[in-house]
């Protein structure tokens, strides 16, 4: 895994082998983060990884200056190697939190700006998450809801849908909590 852009841009984090992860690939995030950078000052910015995985996400939030970076995923050792991580990059906005995402969102209250999720393509109720993120009404005016998945899932004709990307096999879809103008 690589940090494209920001205080460590160039940084390749090797993580341990055996993590149940599929991280998001260079090409997908970069152009995830070219599209991000054209909506948003990346300063300031309060961001929710959930399915974090091995941190690819947050690290990258870190990396170009967001506020807080909140990594969430129910792997001991996926959270241990984010949180191990953080601290040798010296990346103090990221917080890492285990926890079952379909939990963690019942218990949730704090506002963000960004809210990404990666979960396993195969995840039973994987179309129920952006209804989960958008009615749980965490999101700040403007934001957005990413959600990283297969093209097994369409969202086409989600109300809250903002725009879908598609970079190889990897399928963004962007929510917003806000309606867009036609």
């Amino acid at each position: 895994m690589r940090i494209i852009s920001g205080t460590h841009k160039g940084r390749i984090i090797i993580a341990p082998t055996g993590l149940p992860v599929r991280p998001t690939t260079d090409l997908a995030k970069e152009s995830l983060f070219n599209i991000l950078a054209n909506n948003f000052e990346f300063e300031n910015l309060v961001v929710m990884d959930l399915f974090a995985g091995i941190g690819s996400i947050s690290l990258e939030f870190a990396s170009r200056g967001a506020a807080e970076v909140l990594a969430v995923d129910m792997n001991f050792k996926c959270v241990d190697f984010i949180k191990k991580t953080a601290q040798k990059l010296e990346m103090p906005a990221i917080r890492t939190l285990r926890f079952n995402m379909f939990n963690f969102m019942e218990t949730v209250h704090k506002k963000f700006d960004i809210v990404f999720a990666d979960p396993p393509y195969e995840l039973s109720g994987i179309e129920r998450i952006p209804d989960l993120v958008i009615q749980k009404d965490i999101l700040n005016a403007g934001g957005w809801f990413i959600l990283e998945h297969s093209q097994a899932n369409d969202f086409s004709k989600h109300p809250n849908l903002v725009q879908h990307r598609k970079y190889g096999k990897v399928h963004f879809s962007i929510f917003s909590n806000e309606k867009i103008a036609e």
